[in-house]
Order: structure tokens, then C-alpha cells, then sequence
């Protein structure tokens, strides 16, 4: 009876405030779970933003620990089972691979619009709505950020420094950032071809980890380095000036049959030729790698079987030829790439216009380990490659994560020369610009815009916030520094007050502003659409 009782006085009271059909209760609910999962999964990653960030700690299942400040990396980890807090997972992915700097920013300004659009939502504006206005919002957004920019040259190479500077400060290795960010620069302009100017593949700048020394020893090497030892079974060299390098894809080792069997030997005289015709193979085999004056063999890793024998070693350490064995196959191409060579599949194709050529090959001990060492290459490929360096595995991999942002950095500019002030000075401005905007447009879309804009100013908040500064100080007087024209005004972190960040050399690539802007009103919208979730079994 009480059931009867409250149906008409629920249906009254939602009438009163619209006409609309009965059962909408279900979509509101649903919504609000995907924006309450959502902005859960954003205030994880909010307290990292900025130089003054804190860093997590992740355990996972398998019992490896990672220390990372990289907002993709905690999502990556996180273990998200809410659908909708899954987008902003893949939110900050799709970040990472359009400007790779910036992947906590687009979380925390998603979760900032989806507050917002929570309290629009309780007004009972339509979704549809508020989902225009935001699209129209970010258009007019990524406009006032390109009219704020400022053009850079490629032979700039301070500003291109400043700004992958300003990428590494947030990081746990931030104190390295006068080392980290020129080694960036110089090895993406290494790799940038003249020819497509606007490309840069980081796949061409390889990161060698080693154990031991601080990320102080990190640097670059011109030419290749392997992670491996020589082979130095039989006393073979381990040190080869005027090197002639072959890289190989076959196996110096006795030959098997192609199917599974036993050969059965019934005397001794029989064993002993197979031994000698086992002999005489490999013989022929290096006698044919000699004849072409190669000395440095690398030999990728072979599933079939063994790619070099102990007998085959012994031989190649006679004839003085130095060797690197299982390369990985994935590595092929780099290697080829870089030493200007082709690699050879099969004995008969051996040929000299087929080697590389260096002035040095050597092995050279570092920490713990030992690492080859191929210097002075000839008509080398655009690739380059850098040793980093750490006392403990946790700080390496933390390294190779803040080197990747730094050169992501520079490739934002490579592709897109422009850079914009950082510290919260872009947000504040486009919060002040939309909302005059807003107050020029008509009905609903206004007020939404209105909203879109208030939203930006979580940036500078939680900047402040990190920082230990009182926020809403902070960004009051920021507001007013804005309104009276200062377009570049930001929070100085360091100082604890506003300054012109221009000034402080605190710039980001146009590229991260725009692309988090765009992604995170994109994913927003794609949680507002959705009304329902159905499971399906």
C-alpha cells in the first residue's frame, strides 16, 4: 500500500518541475555511478600534478614495486574494473601517444568537467545539451591557446631545453633536469630527418638500462650499445678497431634434420666422420666470413636450435673474429638502421657490401655488468642511443619514463612549433576568456560555457594545492593579474607566488594544452552520452 502511496507523490513532484515520461531515475543513477567512478579515478592521480607532486607507490600482484610521478603509468597499473573509470585510463593513454607529456593534466581537468557537469545534470539540463556546449567550449579553447603561443625555431635550442626542463621537474628525477633535458634535445634532433622535417619516429632513440652509478653517468653514445657481453668462450677478441660488421640471421652449427628422429651410429669410425664433416661445415662456413674481411659478428637469437656450438666459438676465436650473440630479433632493425648495413639470412648471401663499418668495437665494464660499445660509424643512420644510468632499478625505470615525456616533449615541437607558458597561466586564461564568451551566448549553451570555464581553474588550484600554497589565494590573484592583461602570469612554484612564468622559463609544447583539452572534453562527453549499462553474459 505504502508503494501506491508514494508512486503519484514521486511522480507529481518530478512533473512539477518538468513533463517528462515516468521512469528516469535509472539513467540519472547510472550516470551519476560513471561520473562518481570517474572523478574517483582522477582525484588518485590529482595529487601528482606539478613540480611539487607527490609520487606513488605501486605494488603489484606479482610483487614488483614501481615509483613513478607519470600520471599514465599509475592508471596503467591501477586495476579499474568501472567501465566508465576505464575511459580515463585510456584517456591518459591516448594522451601519452598524441604529446606523451601531460597525461595526469587531461585526467584531473576530466574529472573537474565531470563535477561540473554533475551539478548541470542536478539543474535538469538535458545531456545532450551540455555535451554541444562542451564540444563548442573546446573548439573555442584550443583557438585562445594557439593565439596565446609563441613560435620556435628548431635552432633554438635553449627554448627546446627549457621546455623538456619544465616536463622533467615533475618528476622524481627532477634534480637531473639540467642533464636529462639538453640530452633529450640533442638526441631527437639527431634523429630528425631533413628530408620529412615534421617526423620523428622515438623508436629511432634507443634507451639502454644499466644497474649501478647515478643517473649523473647518464649520457649519449653516437653509434650502438649492447646490454650483452662479448662471447669470450676460446679466448676470443674482445676489443676490434676498423671493424667490418655483419649482422646474421642464420646458425654457424652443425646442420639437424627437419623432423624429429635418431640417427643410431653402430662404430666408431662412423661417429668420427660425423664429427669431421661437423668440423669441416663450420670451417667452411668462417672461412667464407673471413673471405670478406668481416671481424665483428652479431648473431640474432635462433629458436631451432643453437645459433653458435662451443666448437663453432673456438673456430671463430681463431680466426681472430670478435662476436656478439643472441640479439634479439626485434632489435634487428634498429641495429641494420644504425650501422647502414643489411642483414644476411644465409651463408651463400655473404657478401662485403652487406657488412657495416666502425671505427671501434669494444667491451667495456660498467657497474656490475659489461656493455658493447660500437663507436665511429660510417655513414651511420639517424638513430641514436642513450645509457641511462641508476643506483637502484626503481630510480632507472623511472628515469627511462621521465626521458621518454622530455623527448616526447621535443617531438611535440618538432611536430608543432609552438610553445605556451606552463604554471597554470593557459588555464586561467582560457577560464577568463570563455567566461566572457559565455556571457555573449544565448540560453543554455551560456551557462554551460560558463561552467566549462570555471572547471579549467582546477589546474591552478591543485598546482597551488601541491605546493603547500593557499589555493584559493592563489588563484584569485591570478584571476586579477589575468583580468589586468597579464597573459603570461602563472604560479611560481618555486617561490611560492605568481610571476610572469614566460620569465621563469617555464613553458610546455602547444601541442600537450590543446590535445589535453580536446581528449578530456572528448571523454566527458562519451560519459555524459551514456545512459545504461547493460551486462551481457
Amino acid at each position: 500500500m505504502a508503494a501506491v502511496v508514494s508512486a503519484p507523490a514521486a511522480s507529481q513532484s518530478r512533473s512539477s518541475k518538468t513533463e517528462s515520461y515516468v521512469d528516469n531515475k535509472r539513467k540519472e543513477d547510472v550516470r551519476q555511478a560513471n561520473i562518481n567512478a570517474a572523478r574517483a579515478v582522477a582525484d588518485a592521480v590529482r595529487t601528482s600534478l606539478g613540480p611539487k607532486g607527490m609520487d606513488k607507490m605501486i605494488s603489484t600482484a606479482s610483487g614488483e614495486v614501481i615509483i613513478t610521478n607519470d600520471g599514465a603509468t599509475i592508471l596503467n597499473k591501477m586495476e579499474v574494473l568501472q567501465p566508465a573509470a576505464k575511459m580515463l585510463v585510456d584517456l591518459s593513454k591516448s594522451q601519452d601517444a598524441a604529446a606523451g607529456d601531460g597525461t595526469t593534466t587531461v585526467v584531473v581537468i576530466a574529472g573537474a568537467l565531470l563535477k561540473q557537469c554533475a551539478s548541470l545534470l542536478s539543474h535538469g539540463i538535458h545531456p545532450t545539451v551540455i555535451s554541444d556546449s562542451l564540444h563548442k567550449a573546446s573548439l573555442k579553447a584550443v583557438d585562445v591557446l594557439t593565439a596565446m603561443a609563441v613560435p620556435v625555431e628548431l635552432s633554438d635550442r635553449d627554448s627546446l631545453i627549457k621546455s623538456a626542463s619544465t616536463s622533467l621537474n615533475s618528476k622524481v628525477v627532477s634534480q637531473y633536469s639540467t642533464l636529462l633535458a639538453p640530452l633529450a634535445v640533442d638526441a631527437v634532433l639527431s634523429v630528425v630527418d631533413p628530408v620529412k622535417p615534421d617526423l620523428v619516429d622515438l623508436r629511432d632513440i634507443k634507451i639502454v638500462k644499466k644497474l649501478g652509478g647515478t643517473v649523473d653517468d647518464t649520457e649519449m653514445v653516437k653509434g650502438l650499445v649492447f646490454d650483452k657481453k662479448v662471447s669470450h668462450a676460446a679466448g676470443g677478441p674482445t676489443r676490434m678497431e676498423n671493424a667490418k660488421i655483419a649482422v646474421i640471421q642464420f646458425q654457424i652449427s652443425p646442420p639437424k634434420t627437419d623432423i624429429e628422429q635418431s640417427i643410431v651410429v653402430s662404430d666408431y669410425t662412423q661417429m668420427d666422420r660425423i664429427l669431421k664433416e661437423e668440423r669441416n661445415y663450420i670451417l667452411g662456413m668462417i672461412k667464407k666470413i673471413k673471405a670478406t674481411g668481416c671481424n665483428v659478428l652479431l648473431i640474432q637469437k635462433s629458436i631451432l636450435r643453437d645459433a653458435v656450438t662451443d666448437l663453432s666459438l673456438h673456430y671463430l676465436a681463431k680466426a681472430k673474429i670478435l662476436v656478439i650473440k643472441d640479439v634479439e630479433r626485434d632489435e634487428i632493425e634498429f641495429i641494420t638502421k644504425s650501422l647502414n648495413c643489411l642483414p644476411i639470412a644465409n651463408i651463400e648471401h655473404f657478401r662485403a657490401e652487406k657488412l657495416g663499418h666502425a671505427d671501434l668495437v669494444e667491451e667495456v665494464s660498467l657497474g656490475d655488468g659489461k656493455i658493447v660499445k660500437i663507436t665511429g660509424i660510417k655513414d651511420m643512420g639517424r638513430t641514436t642511443t642513450v645509457l641511462v644510468r641508476g643506483s637502484n632499478q626503481l630510480v632507472i625505470d623511472e628515469a627511462e619514463r621521465s626521458l621518454h615525456d622530455a623527448l616526447c616533449v621535443v617531438r611535440c615541437l618538432v611536430n608543432k612549433r609552438f610553445l605556451i607558458a606552463g604554471g597554470g597561466a593557459p588555464e586561467i586564461e582560457l577560464s577568463r576568456q570563455l567566461g566572457a564568451w559565455a556571457k555573449v551566448l544565448h540560453g543554455m549553451e551560456g551557462y554551460c560555457v560558463r561552467f566549462f570555464a570555471e572547471a579549467l581553474e582546477v589546474i591552478p588550484y591543485t598546482l597551488a594545492e601541491n605546493a603547500g600554497l593557499n589555493p584559493i589565494a592563489i588563484v584569485t590573484e591570478l584571476r586579477n593579474r589575468h583580468a589586468q592583461g597579464e597573459i603570461n602570469a602563472g604560479i611560481n612554484v618555486r617561490k611560492g607566488q605568481i610571476t610572469n612564468i614566460l620569465e621563469e622559463n617555464v613553458v610546455q609544447p602547444l601541442l600537450v594544452s590543446t590535445s589535453a583539452i580536446t581528449l578530456a572534453t572528448e571523454c566527458v562527453r562519451m560519459i555524459l552520452k551514456i545512459d545504461d549499462i547493460v551486462t551481457v553474459r
